[in-house]
């Protein structure tokens, strides 16, 4: 109170005994209270006593409330100034926390107009923006795959064309400069090479319209049973070249589904194809169907190399291959499972691998049931 007001205090009992006083120099002397009078009385352990202003005969209240509002004033004010500060201070910091990410993230995004996908940002935040954060980072982790399978594709495309391509333009310089007779055999040559260019670009238009969404469709009740047993008697002979077995195990109570019978075909063969590709002699190839709530799952089980987890997100994508020098080999173009997926997809049903190395590959589609 003595620092608040700048005045003196005293605490007295009723025969002016001082008890306390603020500057410490009355304690346990008498002072004569009939000179003032007190502004305030106590009882302290159930005993009447008066606190006194100092000096006894001359003081004012008025001014010692004057000077105590004027304190508390004060206080009050610079506590406001500290409090502005402080809350100026945590602002700028926030500010600084918040800011400073979409300024990262701003920058990223101009530098990935430019053509640079390689950038990222740092994660530092649980929050929005840190969410925000992840979503760009994978959203740039995306085009740069995207990007990348766009490159493969215009080097995979360039590849496969021009081997068939240098074959029938040799071939014909060949038969132009009279090198090479135009015998059966001759022409057989050719005319191989150029069903191998007709396929590449018919997969290539197909998958554009499947992706486009303009594939036409004519679904009906089909027996899949029927459609599985043709499409292996059709490659039953190329399995048995290379000493692959070739088997089906199709419940005949299976229902009809809703399906166009000529694309079911066609995604079991290019299943089927593939398999017996990544299947070493003596391997087996398997066609399962059963029924799963308002769906036909068909599967086709190998016993070949299998894929590593690493590269299973990706085979169903256009020009991906797991292993190039193999699928060159053999002519693949890396299209069949990217047009097994859209075709599937197309007809309202899903298509999933599962695979192990050196254990299998197991790639399972499903088709609606009919009526359903």
């Amino acid at each position: 109170m003595e620092r608040t007001s700048q005045a003196r205090f005293v605490v007295a009992q009723l025969d002016g005994l001082v008890m306390v006083d603020s500057a410490n120099e009355l304690i346990g002397e008498r002072i004569n209270t009939s000179q003032s009078k007190p502004f305030a009385a106590f009882l302290i352990d159930k005993k009447p006593v008066l606190a006194y202003l100092v000096p006894l005969e001359d003081y004012s209240l008025a001014a010692i409330e004057t000077q105590f509002a004027a304190s508390v004033n004060q206080s009050l004010i610079i506590a406001i100034i500290v409090a502005g500060l402080v809350g100026l201070l945590l602002t700028l910091l926030l500010s600084r926390s918040i800011l400073q990410p979409v300024d990262e993230l701003t920058a990223a995004a101009r530098a990935m107009e430019k053509g640079d996908l390689s950038q990222r940002v740092n994660v530092t935040s649980k929050g929005e923006l840190g969410e925000l954060a992840n979503a760009f980072n994978v959203m740039a982790e995306g085009l740069t795959r995207l990007e990348k399978l766009r490159q493969n594709m215009v080097t995979d495309v360039a590849h496969e064309l021009r081997t068939p391509l240098s074959n029938v333009s040799g071939y014909l310089e060949a038969l132009r400069d009279g090198v090479v007779e135009p015998t059966p055999e001759a022409i057989a040559s050719i005319h191989e090479e150029a069903m191998l260019l007709n396929r590449l670009v018919d997969d290539l238009q197909e998958l554009a319209v499947a992706e486009a969404g303009q594939l036409q469709l004519v679904r009906q009740p089909v027996d899949i049973q029927g459609v599985v047993e043709k499409a292996a008697l059709s490659l039953k002979g190329q399995a048995a070249e290379k000493g692959v077995s070739l088997a089906t195990e199709i419940p005949n109570d299976l229902p009809l589904v809703e399906a166009d019978a000529e694309r079911l075909g066609q995604v079991l063969r290019n299943l089927l194809k593939n398999a017996i590709i990544n299947t070493p002699s003596g391997g087996k190839i398997t066609v399962k169907a059963h029924t799963v709530d308002s769906q036909v799952e068909v599967s086709v089980e190998d016993t070949g190399l299998g894929i590593s987890a690493e590269h299973l997100p990706y085979v169903f994508e256009s020009f991906y291959r797991v292993d190039q020098s193999r699928a060159r080999k053999t002519g693949g173009a890396g299209l069949g499972l990217a047009i097994v997926k859209q075709l599937v997809e197309a007809q309202g049903g899903q298509v999933e691998i599962d695979s192990q190395v050196n254990v299998g590959t197991k790639i399972s589609f499903t088709s609606p049931i009919a009526g359903n």
